[in-house]
Protein backbone atom coordinates (compact mmCIF):
# COMPACT_ATOMS: atom_id res chain seq x y z
CA UNK A 1 0.00 0.00 0.00
CA UNK A 2 1.33 3.17 -1.02
CA UNK A 3 1.77 6.36 1.60
CA UNK A 4 -1.30 8.31 0.07
CA UNK A 5 -3.39 5.61 0.16
CA UNK A 6 -2.26 4.68 3.91
CA UNK A 7 -2.66 8.55 4.57
CA UNK A 8 -6.24 8.58 3.03
CA UNK A 9 -6.54 5.44 5.10
CA UNK A 10 -5.76 7.47 8.10
CA UNK A 11 -8.36 10.33 7.34
CA UNK A 12 -11.02 8.14 6.92
CA UNK A 13 -10.76 5.95 10.12
CA UNK A 14 -10.02 9.15 12.38
CA UNK A 15 -12.67 11.44 10.73
CA UNK A 16 -15.49 8.24 11.17
CA UNK A 17 -13.96 8.39 14.98
CA UNK A 18 -14.41 12.06 15.58
CA UNK A 19 -17.82 11.66 14.30
CA UNK A 20 -18.79 8.94 16.56
CA UNK A 21 -16.35 9.60 19.50
CA UNK A 22 -18.34 10.05 22.39
CA UNK A 23 -17.68 9.72 26.11
CA UNK A 24 -14.70 11.69 27.01
CA UNK A 25 -10.84 10.44 26.63
CA UNK A 26 -11.02 7.07 27.90
CA UNK A 27 -13.99 6.38 25.15
CA UNK A 28 -12.10 7.87 22.55
CA UNK A 29 -8.75 6.02 23.36
CA UNK A 30 -10.96 2.41 23.84
CA UNK A 31 -12.17 3.15 20.03
CA UNK A 32 -9.33 3.65 18.86
CA UNK A 33 -8.14 0.92 20.35
CA UNK A 34 -10.97 -1.15 18.60
CA UNK A 35 -9.89 0.57 15.68
CA UNK A 36 -6.28 0.73 15.44
CA UNK A 37 -5.18 -2.89 16.86
CA UNK A 38 -8.10 -5.02 16.76
CA UNK A 39 -9.45 -4.59 13.61
CA UNK A 40 -6.27 -3.38 11.37
CA UNK A 41 -3.69 -4.01 13.48
CA UNK A 42 -1.64 -1.23 12.38
CA UNK A 43 0.20 -2.19 15.81
CA UNK A 44 0.53 -4.22 18.48
CA UNK A 45 -1.09 -3.90 21.46
CA UNK A 46 1.75 -3.40 23.68
CA UNK A 47 3.09 -0.98 21.46
CA UNK A 48 -0.68 1.13 21.64
CA UNK A 49 0.11 0.77 25.57
CA UNK A 50 3.57 2.49 25.67
CA UNK A 51 1.44 5.51 23.28
CA UNK A 52 -1.27 5.56 26.01
CA UNK A 53 1.53 5.81 28.59
CA UNK A 54 3.89 8.44 26.72
CA UNK A 55 0.74 10.74 25.79
CA UNK A 56 -0.28 10.55 29.76
CA UNK A 57 3.10 12.54 30.22
CA UNK A 58 3.01 15.26 28.22
CA UNK A 59 0.45 18.40 28.17
CA UNK A 60 -2.88 18.31 25.93
CA UNK A 61 -5.52 16.39 25.10
CA UNK A 62 -4.73 12.47 25.80
CA UNK A 63 -7.21 11.18 23.87
CA UNK A 64 -6.58 14.02 20.38
CA UNK A 65 -3.00 13.05 20.67
CA UNK A 66 -3.37 9.29 20.57
CA UNK A 67 -4.86 10.29 17.08
CA UNK A 68 -1.54 11.56 16.19
CA UNK A 69 0.78 8.73 17.17
CA UNK A 70 -1.42 6.48 15.73
CA UNK A 71 -1.61 8.37 12.27
CA UNK A 72 2.41 8.41 12.75
CA UNK A 73 2.86 4.65 12.95
CA UNK A 74 0.66 3.79 9.72
CA UNK A 75 1.87 6.99 7.57
CA UNK A 76 4.51 9.18 9.07
CA UNK A 77 4.79 12.95 10.11
CA UNK A 78 2.33 13.72 7.43
CA UNK A 79 0.07 10.21 8.88
CA UNK A 80 0.03 12.52 12.79
CA UNK A 81 -1.07 15.50 11.02
CA UNK A 82 -3.58 13.85 8.91
CA UNK A 83 -5.48 11.79 11.71
CA UNK A 84 -5.28 14.94 14.23
CA UNK A 85 -7.47 17.28 11.31
CA UNK A 86 -9.60 14.36 10.75
CA UNK A 87 -10.19 13.11 14.51
CA UNK A 88 -10.51 17.18 15.68
CA UNK A 89 -12.53 18.56 12.01
CA UNK A 90 -16.33 16.67 13.01
CA UNK A 91 -16.35 18.34 16.38
CA UNK A 92 -14.60 21.83 15.72
CA UNK A 93 -17.31 22.17 12.85
CA UNK A 94 -20.61 20.98 14.74
CA UNK A 95 -19.46 22.99 17.77
CA UNK A 96 -19.05 26.09 15.20
CA UNK A 97 -22.47 25.65 14.17
CA UNK A 98 -24.05 25.20 17.52
CA UNK A 99 -22.37 28.06 18.34
CA UNK A 100 -23.59 30.13 15.57
CA UNK A 101 -27.28 29.36 16.89
CA UNK A 102 -26.29 30.00 20.31
CA UNK A 103 -25.10 33.46 19.71
CA UNK A 104 -28.00 34.03 16.67
CA UNK A 105 -31.04 32.37 18.63
CA UNK A 106 -29.88 31.89 22.45
CA UNK A 107 -30.99 28.39 21.97
CA UNK A 108 -29.78 24.53 21.62
CA UNK A 109 -30.85 21.85 19.95
CA UNK A 110 -32.46 18.98 22.91
CA UNK A 111 -29.96 16.16 23.00
CA UNK A 112 -30.20 14.89 26.58
CA UNK A 113 -32.11 11.37 25.42
CA UNK A 114 -29.39 10.78 23.25
CA UNK A 115 -27.13 11.47 25.31
CA UNK A 116 -28.63 9.23 28.16
CA UNK A 117 -28.46 6.41 26.02
CA UNK A 118 -24.81 7.23 24.84
CA UNK A 119 -23.50 7.61 28.32
CA UNK A 120 -24.37 3.49 28.87
CA UNK A 121 -22.71 2.38 25.68
CA UNK A 122 -19.42 4.22 26.34
CA UNK A 123 -19.19 2.29 29.32
CA UNK A 124 -19.14 -0.98 28.07
CA UNK A 125 -16.34 -0.10 25.33
CA UNK A 126 -14.17 1.45 28.05
CA UNK A 127 -14.62 -1.86 30.12
CA UNK A 128 -13.78 -3.69 26.70
CA UNK A 129 -10.71 -1.71 26.01
CA UNK A 130 -9.76 -1.68 29.58
CA UNK A 131 -10.16 -5.66 29.57
CA UNK A 132 -8.11 -6.29 26.38
CA UNK A 133 -5.09 -3.75 27.20
CA UNK A 134 -4.76 -4.62 31.41
CA UNK A 135 -4.14 -8.59 29.77
CA UNK A 136 -1.58 -7.10 27.95
CA UNK A 137 -0.19 -4.71 30.64
CA UNK A 138 -0.36 -7.26 33.43
CA UNK A 139 2.53 -8.83 32.75
CA UNK A 140 3.75 -10.05 36.70
CA UNK A 141 2.51 -9.76 40.05
CA UNK A 142 4.40 -6.46 40.97
CA UNK A 143 3.12 -4.74 38.24
CA UNK A 144 -0.50 -5.83 39.61
CA UNK A 145 0.52 -4.39 42.67
CA UNK A 146 1.55 -0.65 40.88
CA UNK A 147 -2.02 -1.43 39.18
CA UNK A 148 -4.05 -1.85 42.30
CA UNK A 149 -2.22 0.82 44.27
CA UNK A 150 -2.83 3.65 41.15
CA UNK A 151 -6.19 2.58 41.25
CA UNK A 152 -6.82 3.58 44.42
CA UNK A 153 -5.48 6.49 44.23
CA UNK A 154 -6.95 7.66 41.44
CA UNK A 155 -10.48 6.78 43.73
CA UNK A 156 -9.16 8.69 46.26
CA UNK A 157 -8.73 11.54 44.19
CA UNK A 158 -4.81 12.16 43.29
CA UNK A 159 -4.54 13.94 40.16
CA UNK A 160 -4.10 11.15 37.48
CA UNK A 161 -1.05 12.86 36.35
CA UNK A 162 0.85 12.30 39.74
CA UNK A 163 -0.73 9.05 40.67
CA UNK A 164 0.69 8.07 36.69
CA UNK A 165 4.15 9.36 37.56
CA UNK A 166 4.39 7.92 40.89
CA UNK A 167 3.40 4.94 39.59
CA UNK A 168 6.03 4.67 36.64
CA UNK A 169 8.72 5.85 39.48
CA UNK A 170 7.65 3.49 41.88
CA UNK A 171 7.99 0.32 38.88
CA UNK A 172 11.28 1.59 37.65
CA UNK A 173 12.71 1.66 41.16
CA UNK A 174 11.81 -1.09 42.20
CA UNK A 175 12.25 -2.90 39.27
CA UNK A 176 16.56 -2.09 38.87
CA UNK A 177 16.75 -2.50 42.18
CA UNK A 178 15.87 -5.98 41.35
CA UNK A 179 17.78 -5.87 38.76
CA UNK A 180 21.22 -4.33 39.75
CA UNK A 181 23.28 -5.55 37.01
CA UNK A 182 21.74 -3.35 35.00
CA UNK A 183 24.56 0.25 33.62
CA UNK A 184 21.40 1.72 31.68
CA UNK A 185 20.80 5.50 32.71
CA UNK A 186 17.93 7.33 32.90
CA UNK A 187 17.95 10.09 29.43
CA UNK A 188 16.31 13.11 30.50
CA UNK A 189 13.45 13.58 28.41
CA UNK A 190 11.74 16.71 29.52
CA UNK A 191 8.50 18.14 27.36
CA UNK A 192 8.86 21.15 25.43
CA UNK A 193 6.23 23.95 27.37
CA UNK A 194 5.41 26.74 25.85
CA UNK A 195 4.23 30.12 27.86
CA UNK A 196 2.57 32.45 25.91
CA UNK A 197 1.14 35.85 27.46
CA UNK A 198 -1.21 38.04 26.03
CA UNK A 199 -1.33 40.43 28.58
CA UNK A 200 -0.25 42.83 26.33
CA UNK A 201 -3.24 42.76 23.89
CA UNK A 202 -6.21 44.75 25.60
CA UNK A 203 -9.35 44.11 23.52
CA UNK A 204 -10.71 40.86 22.25
CA UNK A 205 -9.30 40.75 19.09
CA UNK A 206 -8.79 37.24 17.10
CA UNK A 207 -4.81 37.54 18.56
CA UNK A 208 -5.44 37.60 21.73
CA UNK A 209 -8.13 34.77 21.19
CA UNK A 210 -5.41 32.65 19.42
CA UNK A 211 -2.57 33.56 22.84
CA UNK A 212 -4.97 32.55 25.70
CA UNK A 213 -6.06 29.46 23.74
CA UNK A 214 -2.55 28.47 22.83
CA UNK A 215 -1.29 28.89 26.64
CA UNK A 216 -3.73 26.69 27.62
CA UNK A 217 -3.60 24.33 25.46
CA UNK A 218 0.28 24.57 26.55
CA UNK A 219 0.02 23.69 29.73
CA UNK A 220 -2.90 21.60 29.79
CA UNK A 221 -2.09 18.06 31.86
CA UNK A 222 -4.81 15.16 31.74
CA UNK A 223 -8.33 14.79 31.18
CA UNK A 224 -9.58 17.99 28.97
CA UNK A 225 -12.34 18.43 31.51
CA UNK A 226 -9.69 20.21 33.48
CA UNK A 227 -9.83 22.41 30.56
CA UNK A 228 -12.95 24.35 32.46
CA UNK A 229 -11.06 25.15 35.33
CA UNK A 230 -8.29 27.15 33.00
CA UNK A 231 -11.00 28.77 31.47
CA UNK A 232 -12.69 29.93 34.33
CA UNK A 233 -9.39 31.71 35.20
CA UNK A 234 -8.49 33.12 31.58
CA UNK A 235 -11.92 34.19 30.68
CA UNK A 236 -14.25 34.84 33.48
CA UNK A 237 -12.55 36.24 35.83
CA UNK A 238 -11.04 38.84 33.59
CA UNK A 239 -14.50 39.86 32.46
CA UNK A 240 -14.44 38.85 29.15
CA UNK A 241 -16.93 35.65 29.06
CA UNK A 242 -19.93 35.02 32.17
CA UNK A 243 -20.09 31.89 34.23
CA UNK A 244 -23.17 31.36 32.43
CA UNK A 245 -21.94 31.40 28.55
CA UNK A 246 -18.81 28.84 30.32
CA UNK A 247 -21.30 26.74 31.69
CA UNK A 248 -23.26 26.76 28.20
CA UNK A 249 -20.18 26.12 26.37
CA UNK A 250 -19.18 23.36 29.02
CA UNK A 251 -22.39 21.76 28.05
CA UNK A 252 -21.64 21.88 24.32
CA UNK A 253 -18.47 20.02 24.97
CA UNK A 254 -20.19 17.35 26.90
CA UNK A 255 -22.91 16.16 24.35
CA UNK A 256 -20.56 16.89 20.84
CA UNK A 257 -18.36 13.89 19.12
CA UNK A 258 -14.66 14.23 19.36
CA UNK A 259 -12.20 16.08 21.48
CA UNK A 260 -13.90 18.19 24.77
CA UNK A 261 -11.36 20.70 23.55
CA UNK A 262 -13.92 21.68 20.88
CA UNK A 263 -15.49 23.68 23.66
CA UNK A 264 -12.74 26.27 22.29
CA UNK A 265 -14.32 26.63 19.29
CA UNK A 266 -17.44 27.22 21.07
CA UNK A 267 -16.38 30.08 23.21
CA UNK A 268 -13.90 31.70 20.15
CA UNK A 269 -16.95 32.39 18.32
CA UNK A 270 -18.55 34.09 21.45
CA UNK A 271 -15.60 35.83 22.18
CA UNK A 272 -14.77 36.93 18.43
CA UNK A 273 -17.46 35.31 15.62
CA UNK A 274 -16.02 32.92 13.29
CA UNK A 275 -12.47 33.82 13.21
CA UNK A 276 -12.35 33.84 16.95
CA UNK A 277 -13.75 30.15 16.78
CA UNK A 278 -10.75 29.33 14.17
CA UNK A 279 -8.10 30.71 16.43
CA UNK A 280 -9.78 29.34 19.29
CA UNK A 281 -9.38 25.58 17.75
CA UNK A 282 -5.64 26.54 16.17
CA UNK A 283 -4.43 27.76 19.42
CA UNK A 284 -5.68 25.44 21.86
CA UNK A 285 -4.70 22.18 19.70
CA UNK A 286 -1.58 23.45 17.42
CA UNK A 287 0.66 22.76 20.64
CA UNK A 288 -0.46 18.86 20.97
CA UNK A 289 0.83 18.16 17.21
CA UNK A 290 4.04 19.94 18.29
CA UNK A 291 4.33 17.87 21.22
CA UNK A 292 3.64 14.29 19.59
CA UNK A 293 5.91 15.20 16.58
CA UNK A 294 8.63 15.48 18.92
CA UNK A 295 7.88 12.57 21.24
CA UNK A 296 6.47 9.68 19.37
CA UNK A 297 10.34 9.24 18.12
CA UNK A 298 11.97 9.08 21.00
CA UNK A 299 9.11 6.09 22.41
CA UNK A 300 10.92 3.17 20.76
CA UNK A 301 14.14 4.44 21.97
CA UNK A 302 13.06 4.25 25.74
CA UNK A 303 11.61 1.11 24.96
CA UNK A 304 15.33 -0.11 24.05
CA UNK A 305 16.89 1.00 27.47
CA UNK A 306 16.29 -1.32 30.53
CA UNK A 307 15.28 0.97 32.68
CA UNK A 308 12.87 3.05 31.16
CA UNK A 309 11.47 -0.12 29.64
CA UNK A 310 10.56 -0.57 33.45
CA UNK A 311 9.04 2.73 33.36
CA UNK A 312 6.87 2.18 30.22
CA UNK A 313 5.44 -1.06 31.92
CA UNK A 314 4.80 0.46 35.23
CA UNK A 315 3.24 3.57 33.29
CA UNK A 316 1.04 1.46 31.06
CA UNK A 317 -0.05 -0.37 33.91
CA UNK A 318 -0.89 2.76 35.97
CA UNK A 319 -2.78 4.13 32.67
CA UNK A 320 -5.41 1.03 32.95
CA UNK A 321 -6.18 1.39 36.36
CA UNK A 322 -6.53 5.40 35.74
CA UNK A 323 -8.96 4.32 33.31
CA UNK A 324 -10.78 1.71 35.30
CA UNK A 325 -11.07 4.60 38.29
CA UNK A 326 -12.58 6.78 35.25
CA UNK A 327 -15.14 3.81 34.60
CA UNK A 328 -15.95 3.55 38.21
CA UNK A 329 -16.76 6.78 38.37
CA UNK A 330 -18.78 7.52 35.20
CA UNK A 331 -20.44 4.41 35.80
CA UNK A 332 -21.74 5.73 39.58
CA UNK A 333 -22.95 8.82 37.62
CA UNK A 334 -24.91 7.23 34.72
CA UNK A 335 -26.49 3.88 36.23
CA UNK A 336 -29.12 5.73 37.92
CA UNK A 337 -31.98 4.24 36.86
CA UNK A 338 -33.08 1.11 35.00
CA UNK A 339 -33.09 2.62 31.54
CA UNK A 340 -29.19 3.03 31.68
CA UNK A 341 -28.66 -0.51 33.08
CA UNK A 342 -30.48 -1.96 30.55
CA UNK A 343 -28.54 0.00 27.77
CA UNK A 344 -25.42 -1.03 29.56
CA UNK A 345 -25.72 -5.07 29.40
CA UNK A 346 -26.90 -4.55 25.59
CA UNK A 347 -23.93 -2.61 25.01
CA UNK A 348 -22.00 -4.75 27.08
CA UNK A 349 -23.63 -8.08 24.88
CA UNK A 350 -22.79 -6.56 21.96
CA UNK A 351 -19.10 -5.56 22.97
CA UNK A 352 -18.05 -8.67 24.83
CA UNK A 353 -20.04 -11.31 22.55
CA UNK A 354 -20.51 -10.00 19.05
CA UNK A 355 -17.19 -8.86 19.17
CA UNK A 356 -17.31 -7.86 15.02
CA UNK A 357 -20.02 -5.66 16.25
CA UNK A 358 -18.03 -1.97 15.39
CA UNK A 359 -17.75 0.03 18.32
CA UNK A 360 -19.14 2.93 16.38
CA UNK A 361 -22.60 0.91 16.16
CA UNK A 362 -22.90 0.28 19.93
CA UNK A 363 -22.81 3.79 19.96
CA UNK A 364 -25.84 4.81 17.54
CA UNK A 365 -27.50 1.86 19.22
CA UNK A 366 -27.36 3.25 22.26
CA UNK A 367 -28.47 6.86 21.10
CA UNK A 368 -31.47 5.18 19.60
CA UNK A 369 -32.19 3.45 22.79
CA UNK A 370 -32.08 6.18 24.96
CA UNK A 371 -34.26 8.06 22.95
CA UNK A 372 -36.63 5.66 22.93
CA UNK A 373 -37.02 4.77 26.36
CA UNK A 374 -36.92 8.23 27.38
CA UNK A 375 -40.73 8.24 26.48
CA UNK A 376 -41.10 4.68 28.90
CA UNK A 377 -42.56 5.72 32.38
Amino acid sequence: MSNTQKLKEVALVFFKLGLFAFGGPAAHIAMMENEVVTKRKWMSREHFLDLIGATNLIPGPNSTEMTMHCGHERAGSKGLFVAGISFIFPAVFITGILAYLYVSYGTLPEVQPFVKGIQPAVLAIIASAIFKLGKKALKNWELAVIGVVVLVASLLGIHEVIALLAGGLLGMFYFWLKDRSTNTTINSLSPLLFFVSSEVITKVSTLKVFLTFLKVGSILYGSGYVLFAYLDAELVTTGLLTRAELIDAIGIGQFTPGPVLSTATFIGYQLHGFWGAIAASAGIFLPSFIFVLLLNPLIPKMRQSKILRYFLDSVNIAAVAVMLAVLFVMGKETLIDWRAALILLISAILVFKFKKVSVIWVIIIGAILGYTLAFIG
